[in-house]
C-alpha cells in the first residue's frame, strides 16, 4: 500500500481539494479528503494521466517500449496506437511485434486493428504485405486489439465497397469503436461517412470543417504534430464542444517527443484561456469514455495511473508518472520501472528484429530524366508543417536538359524505389519547398507503404543517400557537400533499437545536415514521407507514379 498526498484535481466535480489518494495492488483503494501536513512542503497536483487518442509510434522511430519510457516523463499514462505503418511492410506480424514490445513496458497500450494496408491498390503503390477483411476480422476478435484503425479509404466508404464495410461489419460486431481519416469530407457526405459507425476524425484541419465533423455525430481529435499542426485552428472546439474532442499527435519525430508530448498542447490550451475542466476532458477522460479504457481517472476503485505537477497554469511541470500504481517517472529520480528492456546487442540486429527489404543499389543513370520542349511537368509544392501539397504545371521552353543539373533553383528531382522487390525500377518527380541546394535527404520511412523516398540537389547527392539506406536496410540519411549523417532503422525499416534519447540526438544532427544542404523546413524528413500518400491532396508521388489524389488518378505529363 502507498500514499501520495497533494491537491486532488477531480474532473467529475470539478474542484480541487487537500487530500491523499491510497494505492494498493495497482489500483485507487480511497480518495480521501484531510488536512495536508504543513511542513514547509509544496504539495503537488494529483491529477489524472495523459492520452494520446491517435498515435502511429513507428514515426516517434523508437520501440513502443522506449517511445512508452518518453511519454510517461512528460505524463502521458496512455496511447490509442494504430500500427499502420509497420502494417504495411510486415502485416500482422508487424502488428503483432508492436504489441509484445509494448508488454515490455509499465504502460498503457490500446493498440488499433490497421484498417487499410495498403491505403491504395496495387496498381498505385507497392506495400509490403496486405491486411484484407479476413486479417481485419481475426485482428478485431483478439482482446489486445481495442479499436479498428482509421479508415483512410472514406471513397470506399461512402461507395459501400464490399471489402471495406466488411471491415467495418467486424469491428461493429465485436462492439469496438473506428477511427476515421476523412480529409475535408464535409455535408451530406461526411453524414453518410458517420452513419456507417466511424466515430472519430483527426483529419480536421479547420474549425469549420471540425464543427461539422461533431454536427455528424464524430468526435474531433485535435491533431499537434511533427509535421501537420492543427492545435491553433482546432482549439475553439474545446470550448465549444468539450466533450466531442481529443488530443493527439499522430506522427510525432523523436526529437519532438524528448521535448514533450500531450503536455505541451495542455499547456498551450491553458495559455489560450480555456476552461481547464474542458481541457483535461480532451487530454484525460474522453479518451477513456469513447474508447472503452480502464486507465483510471482519480476516483476510487480506478486503475492507479495519474501524475502529479508543480501548478495548474501555462507553466506546470509533471513531477511524477504513476501508472498501474508504479511511479515510472520522477523529476528527481529515474526508477526504470517503464524501460524494461534491452537490446543486448546491435551487431546482429536482423535476428532480434523483423525488416523486409530486398532493394538494390541504383546508379545516376537510372534516375534519370529526359525532358523536351514544350512538354508539361508536374511539380509538387511541399508546405513544412502539413501534410497536403499543391500541384503546379510547368510548360518547358527549352530544348536542352541536363538530368544532372536542374535549370530551376527552386525545384529538386525526387525519387521513389520499391523497396520489396530487387528488380524495381525508381520513378522520378520534381518537388519544390525543400530548397536543397548542395546536398540531399533518402529514408525508408514514406507513409504509408514505406518504400525508399529521397530528394536531392543533383543526381550524384540522391543516388549516394539512396544507396546508404539501401546499405543499411533501412534508416534515414542526410548529405551536404562530401559530408553524410544517418540513422539506422533496422526494426521493418522503420524504428531504431536505440534509446529514445539517442535517437532523437541523431534526427537532430540529419536535420542540421539538412539545414546545411539549404534545407529550411523544421521536420524535413516527415513532410518528405508524406509527399508519397496517396489518400491526402493534391499531388502524390509513389512507386509506381504521379498520382492526383484529388482526382483520383494517375499523372501523365
Amino acid at each position: 500500500m502507498k500514499k501520495y498526498w497533494g491537491h486532488i484535481v477531480d474532473v467529475f466535480h470539478r474542484e480541487v481539494f487537500d487530500g491523499e489518494i491510497v494505492v494498493e495492488e495497482g489500483r485507487i483503494k480511497q480518495v480521501k479528503r484531510c488536512e495536508l501536513p504543513d511542513n514547509g512542503k509544496a504539495w503537488p497536483y494529483l491529477m489524472p494521466g495523459f492520452i494520446d487518442s491517435h498515435v502511429h509510434i513507428e514515426s516517434s522511430m523508437i520501440a513502443p517500449c522506449e517511445f512508452a519510457y518518453m511519454a510517461a516523463s512528460h505524463g502521458t499514462i496512455g496511447v490509442v496506437a494504430d500500427p499502420h505503418e509497420i502494417g504495411n511492410v510486415l502485416g500482422i506480424e508487424g502488428v503483432d511485434y508492436m504489441i509484445e514490445s509494448g508488454k515490455n513496458a509499465t504502460f498503457n497500450f490500446c493498440f488499433a486493428a490497421p484498417s487499410c494496408v495498403p491505403c491504395c491498390p496495387p496498381d498505385i503503390e507497392t506495400s509490403g504485405a496486405v491486411i484484407d477483411a479476413a486479417g481485419v476480422e481475426q485482428l478485431m476478435a483478439r482482446d489486445d486489439i481495442g479499436v479498428l484503425g482509421e479508415m483512410m479509404n472514406f471513397p470506399g466508404v461512402l461507395n459501400g465497397d464490399p471489402e471495406v464495410m466488411r471491415k467495418i461489419h467486424a469491428a461493429l460486431k465485436h462492439g469496438k469503436p473506428i477511427d476515421g481519416h476523412a480529409p475535408g469530407l464535409t455535408g451530406s457526405d461526411r453524414e453518410r461517412y458517420a452513419l456507417t459507425g466511424i466515430s472519430t476524425d483527426h483529419e480536421c484541419t479547420t474549425v469549420e470543417e471540425g464543427r461539422a465533423c461533431i454536427s455528424a455525430g464524430m468526435k474531433v481529435i485535435i491533431r499537434e504534430g511533427s509535421a501537420a499542426k492543427d492545435f491553433d485552428k482546432l482549439c475553439p472546439l474545446i470550448g465549444e464542444s468539450p466533450n466531442m474532442v481529443m488530443f493527439c499527435t499522430d506522427d510525432c519525430h523523436p526529437d519532438d517527443l524528448v521535448r514533450g508530448h500531450i503536455n505541451m498542447m495542455v499547456r498551450r490550451a491553458l495559455a489560450k484561456g480555456y476552461d481547464l475542466w474542458n481541457i483535461l476532458l480532451a487530454a484525460s477522460i474522453n479518451a477513456q469514455r469513447h474508447y472503452g479504457l480502464d486507465w483510471g481517472m482519480l476516483q476510487e476503485g480506478d486503475a492507479a495511473n495519474f501524475i502529479a505537477v508543480d501548478a495548474l497554469n501555462t507553466h506546470f511541470r509533471v513531477l511524477q508518472t504513476v501508472i498501474k500504481g508504479v511511479e515510472v517517472f520522477d523529476c528527481n529520480a529515474s526508477f526504470g520501472s517503464v524501460r524494461q528492456y534491452h537490446v543486448h546487442s546491435l551487431e546482429n540486429h536482423a535476428t532480434f528484429f523483423p525488416n523486409r527489404f530486398e532493394a538494390k543499389p541504383i546508379t545516376e543513370e537510372d534516375i534519370s530524366l529526359d525532358v523536351s520542349k514544350l512538354q508539361t511537368l508536374h511539380v509538387m509544392l511541399a508546405t513544412d508543417g502539413s501534410l497536403y501539397t499543391g500541384h503546379d504545371a510547368i510548360k518547358v521552353r527549352y530544348n536542352l536538359f541536363d538530368g544532372s543539373r536542374y535549370p530551376w533553383g527552386e525545384v529538386q528531382k525526387m525519387v521513389v524505389l520499391n523497396r520489396y522487390q530487387p528488380d524495381a525500377r525508381p520513378v522520378v518527380g520534381l518537388v519544390r519547398g525543400f530548397n536543397l541546394t548542395h546536398g540531399a535527404i533518402a529514408a525508408s520511412v514514406a507513409h504509408d507503404c514505406h518504400n525508399i523516398v529521397a530528394i536531392g540537389a543533383n543526381d550524384e547527392y540522391l543516388v549516394k543517400a539512396l544507396n546508404r539506406v539501401i546499405e543499411m536496410k533501412g534508416g534515414q540519411v542526410a548529405v551536404a557537400d562530401d559530408e553524410m549523417t544517418d540513422l539506422a532503422l533496422p526494426i521493418a525499416g522503420l524504428m531504431s533499437p536505440l534509446s529514445g534519447h539517442e535517437v532523437a540526438y541523431r534526427c537532430l544532427q540529419l536535420c542540421e545536415m539538412a539545414r546545411r544542404a539549404g534545407c529550411p523546413m523544421h521536420a524535413p524528413f516527415i513532410t518528405m514521407s508524406f509527399l508519397c500518400l496517396p489518400v491526402i491532396p493534391e499531388l502524390k508521388i509513389t512507386d509506381k507514379h504521379l498520382w492526383d489524389s484529388k482526382n483520383m488518378k494517375v499523372v501523365v505529363g
